[in-house]
């Protein structure tokens, strides 16, 4: 686009020469004024030609807006190439032959452009004339500035070489100045060296002059002011004569001279002793006094000379030991006050716990406190604090230990009224655990290099030493003093009265009040589970903590199995009891009425007592699988982890507790033997009492037969259910299955033995066949499948009773295995002579004859 100075001077030109066309349309044009400058900046040939005829259009077009008002509008189709317009149809008669030209100032424009292409025809030569004399002047310009920058090249050539010759001077002249000055350096330092060694030898022949003599010093070894100073140069000296001392000692004999001079130093070695010895001793008072005043910039000056000796070591032990928690009576009074509390009570474990915790703290705190004074008096902190944190653990915490913790005798423990063994091991676990605790305590405040954890086990050293003996006995004395208390509440309930049950017509057993109980042996494992908590605390090491768990185990599994298998044992002696009361009211045959009576009634009894024995032992073969369960349980939670990472010792302690627990499975073995033998003589003696020859053989037979099983029948199955009650609840899983099979199988055989004593008609075998069906509805509650099939062919074998003779022949064929049994139930027949069963049973079954 043309900036606006220049649109506005062609709009002018223009404007001149159109109103110069326009007054006389065939005189020749005027040139347009145009100039370069229109042509600068950003240019635009439509703003150029469009500023031209600007003055011409609007002028026709407001002639063609009047035009068209008037005529209407002119399509475009009536344009004639000439620039003039077709009239329209209508209007074409009257005006034939006439034309309206389009642009009326077409000649005028066509002028104006022709003049401006001329114009800028001839702008255009300058330009390109105007051009190529700038590219002449570029170019030699160019020429002279290439020929310019060449000659600069050759002069910054020049420079950079001058430049390169200059540093490697200097580089040279550097080193040779600092090869002078490690020249003069080491010259200096030869010379201060020598100025030394001159003020050190003068020194040295000050305090070789005469032994003691102490006075005729040089100023500096007076002066306070310059206590560093006169240290320094007397450590130097010690040094350098010992050394000369010792060479001459171990070197060979030497001239008299030598000789000599040795022992003029062996003086000068004996006076820089006493002198340093002096010094050091002036500087510990001033550092004493400083330490009273708090002034802390003065203990760290004599602290930092004081280093100068023995590495400070005479500084740090005398600031350690001035410590008032070292030296203050009260102070240990107080700790012992605090821990123990009145020497006329015995301590607890829980109040000894709370008073180290105390006294720990207050340990803690006094440390931390000494520790920011140390840091800000002492050279060296770190070594100051060891020996503060050994002083600690070795004199306050060790003396207060020496009193807490008496170590009993193995021989003679102490008595339970006293704590026993228990109340000492638990003091050492508080003890050890507490001191522990103040052992990280002091590794977080800060104990240089000391080995603070081992110096803490060092002072348990001879309690752990000795602590699986302890604690073992321990264990064994609580089982002592247990076993003693639950003797003495026995013999307390028999002294009562309440000792026997079964109390009747003189029938008398032990009561049950020797029962095993879960709550000790839940005691017994309390016990364990606390030893096996020190176990853990005191046994650092896997397999050492492995022997001693397993060392306490071996406590528990003993203890348990003997009281369970003891009170197993006497729940067995009620069985045997009530055995022997039933063998001792055992009749004959030919007693009289009133004695027999008398021997009904104390069997009776005896059943009663044996009833209750028979129940008392399953309570207590219960409460031992209870026992025994929660043994097994606290092995599970307890003591299998810390055995497992040594090899064999978890299996060796399975090992070992099925070892101990066979001892109370023999006694429960043994028990329930007798329990069904109690079962199985009260069982019988209710058959011999109940059963009647008349319950098999009814005179009435051919009448109307009773379905009711018999009364013996029923007295024994209500027995059977009452008593075995207490063994459905006592037993589980095989032991259960074991026991009501054994029962199963006994009473199958005293019912076939019963039953033998006994004739039977048709009736009768109706009625034994109810009464086996009573039986085997009983037995199918022990869910025992070979029971249930013996009592089914017992079922089976009673048809012979019921069935005609000549049907006996295959009343067997499908169970031909039981036809020996089904003989002798058929020889208890009433009809088994009059039948003459005995031939055809021959002649059918020949191999049973």
């Amino acid at each position: 686009m043309m900036d606006g100075a220049a649109a506005a001077r062609i709009r002018s030109r223009g404007a001149e020469r159109i109103s110069k066309s326009s007054s006389s349309a065939t005189s020749n044009s005027t040139p347009l004024i145009l100039d370069i400058d229109d042509f600068k900046g950003d240019f635009s040939f439509d703003a150029l030609f469009g500023n031209l005829v600007n003055e011409l259009l609007p002028s026709y077009q407001e002639e063609d807006t009047d035009a068209a008002d008037g005529h209407g509008s002119v399509g475009i189709n009536d344009v004639l190439s000439n620039g003039s317009v077709r009239a329209p149809s209508d209007a074409g008669k009257s005006a034939q032959g006439l034309s309206m030209p389009l642009f009326p100032e077409v000649d005028a424009l066509l002028g104006l452009f022709k003049d401006s292409c001329k114009e800028l025809i001839d702008l255009r030569t300058q330009i390109d004339s105007r051009l190529n004399n700038l590219k002449k002047e570029v170019s030699a310009q160019d020429s002279k500035h290439r020929k310019t920058l060449a000659e600069l090249e050759k002069g910054v050539d020049g420079l950079f070489s001058s430049f390169a010759r200059l540093d490697s001077r200097i580089s040279s002249v550097g080193q040779t100045a600092a090869k002078i000055g490690d020249h003069l350096q080491s010259a200096d330092a030869q010379r201060e060296t020598a100025s030394q060694t001159i003020d050190l030898i003068k020194y040295l022949m000050e305090f070789n002059s005469s032994p003691g003599d102490l006075m005729e010093l040089s100023p500096l070894f007076s002066d306070d002011s310059r206590v560093a100073e006169a240290a320094s140069i007397a450590q130097k000296l010690r040094s350098f004569a010992e050394e000369d001392v010792g060479r001459q000692g171990i070197g060979p004999p030497s001239a008299t001279g030598n000789a000599t001079a040795s022992r003029g130093l062996e003086v000068a070695v004996a006076n820089l002793q006493e002198y340093c010895n002096e010094l050091e001793n002036r500087l510990l008072a001033r550092f004493d006094t400083a330490s009273q005043r708090r002034e802390l910039s003065t203990m760290a000056e004599c602290a930092k000379i004081l280093s100068q000796f023995n590495r400070g070591s005479s500084a740090m032990q005398h600031y350690v030991a001035t410590r008032p928690m070292f030296i203050d009576v009260e102070i240990m009074n107080a700790d012992t006050r605090l821990v123990l509390g009145d020497q006329s009570s015995q301590p607890s474990p829980s109040n000894v716990a709370s008073g180290l915790s105390s006294l720990y703290k207050e340990i803690t705190d006094t440390v931390r406190k000494e520790s920011a004074t140390i840091t800000a008096v002492f050279p060296s902190p770190n070594e100051v604090m060891s020996i503060l944190v050994q002083r600690v653990l070795e004199q306050r915490v060790t003396a207060l230990l020496d009193k807490l913790l008496h170590k009993p005798s193995l021989v003679n423990p102490p008595p339970m009224e006293d704590g026993g063994l228990l109340l000492y091991l638990r003091m050492l676990a508080v003890a050890y655990e507490k001191t522990r605790e103040l052992a990280k305590d002091l590794r977080t405040v800060g104990c240089g290099d000391l080995d603070v954890e081992g110096l803490t086990e060092s002072l348990f050293t001879s309690h752990k030493e000795e602590y699986p003996e302890h604690e073992r006995a321990s264990l064994r004395q609580l089982n002592k003093a247990k076993m003693e208390e639950l003797r003495a509440e026995g013999q307390l309930s028999e002294s009562s009265g309440s000792g026997t049950i079964g109390r009747s017509k003189g029938v008398s057993i032990s009561a049950s009040h020797q029962q095993i109980s879960v709550t000790v042996v839940t005691e017994f494992v309390r016990w364990n589970e606390e030893a096996i908590s020190r176990c853990s605390l005191f046994s650092s090491q896997p397999a050492i903590l492995a022997a001693n768990v397993k060392a306490v185990f071996s406590c528990l599994l003993d203890q348990v199995s003997q009281y369970i298998t003891e009170g197993l044992e006497r729940a067995r002696e009620g069985l045997t009891e009530a055995s022997a009361l039933r063998e001792r009211f055992v009749l004959g045959t030919s007693v009289s009425r009133r004695v027999a009576a008398a021997a009904a009634s104390a069997a009776e009894a005896a059943a009663a007592a044996g009833e209750s024995s028979f129940k008392s032992f399953m309570v207590a073969v219960q409460r031992c699988a209870s026992s025994v369960a929660i043994v097994q349980q606290y092995f599970a939670n307890n003591i299998s982890r810390p055995l497992l990472p040594v090899d064999g010792a978890h299996a060796a302690s399975l090992d070992e507790m099925a070892k101990a627990m066979s001892n109370p499975e023999n006694a429960a073995y043994k028990g329930l033997q007798q329990c069904v033998d109690t079962v199985m003589a009260e069982v019988e003696r209710l058959l011999s009492a109940e059963q009647k020859a008349t319950d098999y053989r009814s005179p009435d037979d051919g009448i109307v037969p009773d379905h009711r099983p018999t009364n013996a029948c029923t007295r024994v199955v209500a027995y059977l259910s009452r008593v075995l009650d207490s063994a459905y609840t006592a037993l589980e899983g095989q032991n259960k299955q074991a026991f009501l099979t054994e029962v199963g199988n006994r009473l199958h055989k005293l019912l076939l033995n019963h039953w033998q004593k006994y004739t039977f008609n048709p009736s009768g075998g109706l009625r034994l066949k109810r009464d086996i069906t009573e039986y085997g509805e009983y037995v199918r509650s022990f869910n025992a499948p070979t029971v249930d099939e013996k009592f089914e062919l017992l079922g089976i074998m009673a048809n012979v009773f019921i069935v005609a003779p000549e049907s006996l022949s295959t009343l067997f064929e499908g169970t031909p295995s039981i036809r020996k049994d089904a003989q002798r139930f058929i020889q208890l027949r009433d009809d088994y002579k009059s039948a003459k069963l005995a031939a055809k049973l021959s002649s059918l079954w020949p191999s049973l004859s």
